[in-house]
């Protein structure tokens, strides 16, 4: 029973009923949130997880395939995928232990030293237009590798690579 109301409910979605969107997250979210927290194992994290599932099963309702499996199904697929991209991500930032003067936010440039400035100006201006691109994307705008590949329609292995290289430059730029 639960799975034809799910279908059902997973259906009105797909035409753009909000009100089929509200109840299905109500009957579900309980279920990926707990997913997503044991992966992720960080609440900040598991609530971003499960947002942004959530933004694509709104998306992508109508592409939802009976013979594939249940409606929850689906949706725990999405949420886990999207709680793997996340672990990746840090995963990454925290495997290349990236000094914190290449991740800073505006507010942090503006405590930097004139010199300081002008450094880190001059070794992003060394950096390929799209590495620049995607690492903006990545550090400054918070996207994940799956969201940068999207936005700059570039594979995931190569953005992947594109800010692995772009960062190792800087670094290597900045005497870090």
């Amino acid at each position: 029973m639960e799975h034809e109301e799910h279908l059902k409910l997973l259906g009105k979605t797909a035409a753009g009923d909000q009100h089929a969107f509200a109840c299905l997250y109500e009957a579900t979210s309980p279920q990926l949130y707990a997913i997503c927290l044991k992966m992720l194992r960080r609440k900040e994290w598991a609530e971003d997880a499960v947002q942004d599932a959530y933004v694509k099963i709104w998306h992508n309702a109508g592409e939802y395939r009976s013979g594939l499996g249940t409606v929850l199904t689906w949706m725990v697929s999405i949420a886990r995928y999207r709680s793997l991209d996340m672990l990746r991500f840090y995963k990454v930032r925290n495997e290349q232990d990236i000094d914190d003067h290449i991740l800073l936010g505006e507010d942090d440039l503006q405590e930097l030293s004139s010199a300081d400035k002008q450094q880190l100006n001059f070794c992003l201006d060394e950096l390929e237009d799209t590495q620049k691109q995607a690492i903006h994307l990545a550090f400054y705008c918070g996207l994940s590798h799956q969201e940068v590949t999207t936005h700059m329609d570039a594979p995931l292995g190569s953005t992947k690579s594109m800010i692995r290289r772009g960062l190792q430059l800087l670094k290597r730029c900045l005497g870090i």
